[in-house]
């Protein structure tokens, strides 16, 4: 049986082919995103059926060991004509080498391939362990095998246990590279419901092939179908990608947030509250930003927008935008500026949200929950691409740092 680590141990990006730089006991992945959607109802019903998701995972931590169920969300629930979609990184796995594409997952744990391509290796071992996952847009269901995964000639990990799908449904790429904390994988193993499987970065750690158990990730604000725009950073951060010390937040102890990169932060605009300090998901899988509903009025009034009713963004005028604020979140005593540029959707993609050439839209969405309910904001993809930004689950916080980006007028 493959070992268990310790219980506290995206839209599509592809790695380019650049090769994988490896310094200091880092680990630098190239990135570039393409636009996988056909229109903006594609991204709201991604991004609706991820938080549906968030809100299933606070069950969870409520029920006893014998009766903890995988993490699930209704299917009746979602829309599975949203194929599941993220970054994706290319790794090959065994002594055949195959290569596969890998949705990098922030809010998730496991690793798996099988769904596009099928599995083969003479180097993997079947530990005959169950796996089943449930994601908001598509199911996964095999066994675990320990098997080598590979980076590069100079990377790679030995013995990693992966999930090897024996069936699963509506996934678009070869497989899932989950990189979410280790404890969002609770639950995953049906037989072995108090035990989790670890994560890439656990394993990088444990072969000591990095020092600690941090992903960082950076990207460029994307306004083409296609741009080489990022990269993820194992074992530490790139501080020639930011500027100045990240500010950091600890993991928050509130429920779901606390199973996945949730943290405690608060909002405000113009000096108005927009929301008071609250636990919410720093999410990579999720394009917009979303607030409570509360929030979101508040923030819909102070800014004069209205809702367009053809594709649900909210919209202002050349004037209003020229009279917009720094939408400003507090952790601590740090504030990151989320500048006026930055909560606009890039008008060079108005086409595919059914707008204009002129019209200016909004990147912040209404969550459809009061206040309270447990995660109160999701920081999706267009407010990472304006921080970096930076998982460590070893010291359970989440960090940001402006970038020469930050305040760029690129939208």
């Amino acid at each position: 049986m493959f070992s268990v680590v310790f219980l506290l141990a995206l839209l599509t990006f592809s790695v380019t082919g650049s090769p994988v730089e490896v310094r200091n006991f880092t680990i630098t992945l190239p990135i570039t995103r393409r636009l996988a959607f056909s229109n903006v109802t594609d991204l709201l019903r991604h991004d609706e059926a991820r938080l549906v998701a968030f809100g299933e995972h606070s069950m969870r931590g409520r029920r006893s060991a014998d009766t903890l169920p995988h993490p699930t969300v209704p299917l009746s629930q979602v829309d599975l004509g949203v194929r599941m979609q993220g970054y994706t990184v290319r790794v090959a796995i065994g002594d055949s080498l195959t290569n596969y594409d890998l949705v990098v997952d922030s809010a998730s744990a496991i690793t798996w391939v099988g769904a596009a391509h099928p599995y083969f290796s003479f180097s993997g071992v079947n530990t005959n362990v169950p796996v089943a996952v449930t994601y908001p847009f598509g199911t996964f269901q095999g066994t675990i095998w320990e098997d080598e995964i590979t980076f590069s000639e100079r990377v790679s990990i030995s013995k990693m246990p992966i999930g090897v799908a024996s069936t699963m449904q509506n996934i678009a790429a070869d497989g899932v590279l989950g990189i979410g904390p280790t404890l969002s994988g609770l639950g995953t193993l049906p037989d072995l419901p108090n035990q989790m499987v670890p994560t890439v970065i656990d394993r990088l750690v444990e072969e000591n092939t990095i020092n600690r158990p941090v992903v960082s990730i950076f990207f460029k604000p994307t306004i083409a179908y296609e741009d080489n725009n990022g990269e993820l950073c194992f074992g530490g951060t790139n501080p020639s990608r930011y500027i100045g010390p990240p500010a950091y937040a600890d993991i928050t102890t509130i429920r779901p947030s606390s199973f996945h990169w949730g943290i405690n932060l608060w909002i405000t605009y113009a000096n108005i509250e927009i929301l008071p300090r609250s636990p919410g998901i720093v999410d990579s899988g999720c394009t917009f930003l979303y607030l409570a509903t509360d929030a979101y009025e508040r923030y819909r009034a102070a800014t004069g927008s209205t809702l367009n009713p053809v594709n649900g963004l909210l919209q202002i005028s050349l004037e209003q935008y020229n009279q917009l604020h720094d939408l400003d979140f507090h952790i601590g005593a740090k504030i990151l500026n989320f500048v006026p540029n930055a909560q606009i959707w890039p008008r060079s993609l108005n086409h595919k949200v059914n707008g204009g050439d002129d019209d200016i839209f909004l990147v912040i969405q209404s969550l459809r929950t009061s206040i309270g309910a447990g995660y109160n904001f999701i920081n999706g993809y267009v407010f990472l691409q304006r921080f970096y930004t930076v998982f460590d689950s070893g010291r359970r916080r989440v960090g940001f740092a402006p970038t020469i980006l930050t305040e760029a007028s690129i939208n």
